[in-house]
């Protein structure tokens, strides 16, 4: 993999790999270009990461930024907008709206996020030709600001890493975690190293007549969610993992492409109960593969935060390409093959 000798910063997409993001005129881009992978981010719509893709292939995360308006003013009213992509949440997502006295109808209630750090407007605080940092408003929902940083990693070309500061804002203590979320297409096949079957969680699902749980698979040390193909008459799954995983790491391929994201492992005590470091939300309707969903999630420690302290997290994203066949023999065979240039534990 030759190393690029320079980067490049603009505000122009390639058609190739953002074209829905360019048609949405309204939404400011940033892009970050070393010849090997190439990233998207806007500071609108809550400072979100919009696309990540190896030079020439598509976009490996799903992303509408037709969704919403992303001038609407936001407020304590203000409900979730589908834009996808990349975004930052805290958690327990069970308290979203449980310290709060901006909008009292919504207390206790665990939807939606808070418009304030997912929707708001981000200030630039620094941008150059390899990353770029943003800030959010302080939010009266939680009592957070983030800042978050988005670079291109020097030595390392295929690589891209996120970095959040959480900072108290409130004159009284917080506790919350950061809450990395990252969306791609239905059909990405995610593994995540879990070292027990006791490590494994899974959320009931709302019942519907139409819906049947997620399955999945624990052996030799990797859980996978089971694969079905597309196509009439297959049920619609829909479901949600809480994982244990014995690394740091986790690694989804589609189209082509292998994003392996890496982060701090953490022992089960750092991590809120309600919660998993790892979790994964599989929404495939095999009739209509397009309009399913694969949420690849990670919760930074659960800390208690006094008025002006802060908390930071950070993942680092790196993207492979991959011509083998999708199943978990060979794509499992990948990621042994790539793990020790990789520094993937628990394989």
């Amino acid at each position: 993999m030759p190393t690029p000798r320079k980067t490049a910063l603009a505000l122009a997409l390639p058609c190739a790999l953002m074209a829905a993001a360019h048609a949405a005129s309204d939404i400011p881009v940033h892009t970050l270009d070393n010849g090997s992978v190439r990233a998207t981010v806007t500071d609108a719509i809550g400072g979100r990461l919009l696309s990540f893709g190896l030079a020439g292939q598509p976009n490996f995360l799903k992303v509408d930024t037709k969704a919403g308006d992303p001038g609407e003013p936001v407020d304590a009213t203000s409900d979730n907008v589908g834009y996808l992509g990349h975004e930052i949440w805290v958690g327990p997502q069970k308290e979203w709206w449980s310290h709060q006295d901006v909008n009292p109808a919504r207390a206790g209630a665990p939807w939606p996020p808070d418009p304030w750090l997912s929707l708001a407007r981000y200030k630039i605080e620094d941008k150059r030709a390899d990353a770029i940092t943003l800030a959010s408003p302080a939010s009266p929902v939680n009592g957070l600001q983030l800042v978050k940083r988005y670079s291109l990693v020097a030595g390392k070309p295929h690589s891209l890493r996120l970095d959040v500061d959480a900072a108290n804002i409130r004159t009284s203590q917080v506790a919350w975690d950061i809450w990395f979320n990252t969306r791609a297409h239905a059909d990405t096949r995610v593994y995540v190293p879990v070292a027990r079957r006791e490590d494994v969680r899974q959320q009931a699902i709302e019942p519907k007549p139409d819906m049947v749980p997620l399955t999945w698979t624990l052996t030799d040390g990797l859980f996978s969610l089971d694969a079905y193909p597309a196509g009439k008459g297959q049920p619609h799954r829909n479901g949600k993992m809480l994982l244990q995983p014995s690394g740091g790491w986790m690694a989804g391929f589609h189209g082509g492409q292998v994003l392996v994201i890496q982060f701090a492992h953490q022992p089960r005590a750092a991590i809120h109960p309600d919660q998993g470091q790892i979790e994964l939300y599989n929404d495939w309707q095999p009739d209509a593969p397009d309009k399913g969903l694969m949420e690849m999630e990670v919760h930074a420690p659960y800390v208690r935060l006094a008025p002006g302290r802060h908390m930071q997290a950070s993942e680092l994203w790196t993207l492979l390409p991959y011509d083998g066949p999708d199943t978990r023999a060979a794509q499992v065979a990948f990621l042994r093959t790539n793990a020790k240039a990789l520094g993937l534990e628990g394989l």
